[in-house]
């Protein structure tokens, strides 16, 4: 066979998306089931009324800086009031709205509703909601929306054709992730990047490893530089297949799912990777799924009946047209900045890219552009009477060094990941820690839901002290010995607290043992 019929797909059927959709639709809806119910196990205990960081704080304070009227400053459900009945009827519907997307029932509403729901939570979960594929969740959304069938029970094999710009917005949004996770690490002028040893310190740096982490981590040298050179030529080359001949696009596919199959092997990132891996599925169609899929799904869908032109609104082409070019302007000017290449829009479009901004939706991305080499871990400890000290243990993040690094699948949690950048920040870099002190002194039953162990059994400390100690992996020898972590001597990390008079003061050194 030629190349250049094979890589053009010359010998595959005319390419469908009818299956592809159907697929992704499903996928997508199981992705947002799995960030609801994550959020909805913290909710409380994070931005709850007795959480970390009161949702009814953050929106009492927009409606003083904003107005009554500034809810599109911070356009949220939970303007009108933020109660934890409010939160909790929020994950409760994102994950109705998530089956509903999962089974087909109304789905391009059902995910227009999920955005909705999503960017309500996102804008008043503060900095517990702030990761980058929080606002990729909520960016795909919107074309996955657009892709959708509007009907209350499509068929999926009938009825109008559906939108290749969107189809397409959806690729271009896995490029950007893809591409400017590469490029950042080439701007940001890392050595660690440039001299190939950055995964000689992710493993063990990385916010939350697990356990087979440990095992990698101890690999040779020239693994760990190989797969530096790997995954640049991943995230640089391959994303570039994906606008390419049909076969090529396959391939560049195929090895974005292998890298991320890579990453979730080897670090906990909650529903990152599973979310990067169903926007691969645009970048196939009906013939690529059919070969991939078990022989009793293969059955060729019902031919789809010509549309009528009644179907079809005469705006939809306009109205879709207009978003991408929208989509496409936001997004490429916040990328170019992201690479330090200008993305200074001016006058009006200027203007349209402020009004975007809180919607979330529109987005720059690029992870790990500087590799930590370093891993101080905070100790989170408490006491009756200033002599005895006990402590604080989390589910997930490193503690005890014999504890067994734990998988999080793909559950985020999040207290565990905000605890590993207040250690890299410094406690006034991480200005939500002395409230979640505050309500360790006050026993909050919803923070300590949090966490894996209260050591004293629902009553409140008299006093909380924090420490920080590097940690490194241990070394295989002591690994089988059952100590996966070393960890060097400690210092203070911030001033030990005491609630006096219902508000938090701090002890000064030497007053408490």
């Amino acid at each position: 066979m030629r190349p250049l019929p094979w890589i053009l797909g010359r010998d595959l059927p005319p390419p469908e998306h009818r299956l592809t959709r159907r697929l992704f639709l499903a996928l997508f809806g199981l992705v947002h089931l799995a960030a609801f119910v994550s959020l909805w196990t913290q909710v409380e205990g994070l931005v709850g009324s007795n959480g970390i960081l009161p949702a009814r704080e953050l929106v009492e304070w927009a409606h003083e800086q904003l107005g009554d009227g500034g809810f599109w400053g911070m356009p949220t459900l939970c303007w009108w009031g933020a109660s934890d009945t409010l939160l909790h009827g929020l994950c409760a519907a994102g994950v109705a709205l998530s089956i509903a997307v999962v089974v087909g029932v109304a789905p391009r509403w059902a995910l227009l509703l999920l955005w909705a729901d999503y960017l309500s939570l996102v804008n008043v979960g503060d900095v517990f909601l702030s990761y980058q594929w929080d606002v990729l969740l909520l960016e795909a959304t919107l074309p996955a929306a657009l892709w959708a069938p509007a009907a209350l029970r499509p068929r999926w094999g009938a009825g109008p054709p559906h939108s290749w710009i969107a189809r397409w917005l959806l690729i271009w949004l896995l490029f950007r992730v893809m591409f400017l996770s590469g490029a950042v690490k080439l701007v940001s002028g890392d050595p660690t990047w440039s001299n190939l040893t950055a995964l000689e310190y992710h493993y063990w740096s990385q916010p939350l490893p697990h356990a087979l982490s440990h095992y990698v981590h101890h690999a040779p040298v020239w693994f760990h530089r190989a797969g530096v050179v790997g995954m640049f030529a991943m995230e640089l080359g391959l994303p570039w297949l994906l606008f390419g001949p049909r076969r090529l696009r396959y391939v560049g596919a195929a090895g974005i799912v292998g890298l991320m199959v890579m990453i979730m092997a080897t670090g906990n990132y909650g529903f990152f990777e599973p979310l990067v891996l169903v926007l691969c599925v645009t970048a196939l169609d009906d013939a690529a799924l059919r070969r991939l899929l078990p022989r009793r799904w293969r059955r060729e869908p019902a031919a789809a009946e010509p549309p009528s032109p009644y179907q079809v609104h005469p705006l939809r082409p306009a109205l879709l047209a207009s978003f991408a070019l929208v989509s496409l302007t936001l997004t490429g000017a916040a990328g170019l900045s992201r690479l330090r290449l200008g993305g200074h829009l001016p006058g009006p479009l200027g203007a349209l890219r402020a009004w975007a901004a809180p919607l979330r939706s529109f987005n720059a991305y690029g992870l790990f552009a500087v590799m930590t080499t370093e891993r101080p871990e905070i100790a989170v400890e408490g006491s009756l009477d200033g002599l005895e000290w006990k402590p604080y243990r989390f589910r997930y993040k490193p503690g005890d060094p014999g504890r067994r690094p734990r998988w999080a699948g793909v559950h985020m949690p999040r207290l565990d990941w905000q605890m590993w950048f207040a250690a890299l920040r410094g406690w006034r870099g991480a200005r939500w820690y002395p409230a979640f002190v505050r309500r360790l002194l006050e026993s909050s039953p919803e923070v300590l839901g949090l966490l894996a162990e209260d050591p004293f059994d629902g009553s409140p400390p008299l006093y909380v002290r924090s420490t920080v100690a590097p940690y490194t992996f241990s070394s295989p020898v002591e690994r089988r010995g059952g100590v996966w972590w070393s960890r060097q001597r400690g210092s203070s990390y911030c001033p030990t607290y005491q609630l006096v008079d219902g508000r938090l003061r701090a002890i000064p050194v030497g007053m408490v043992r």
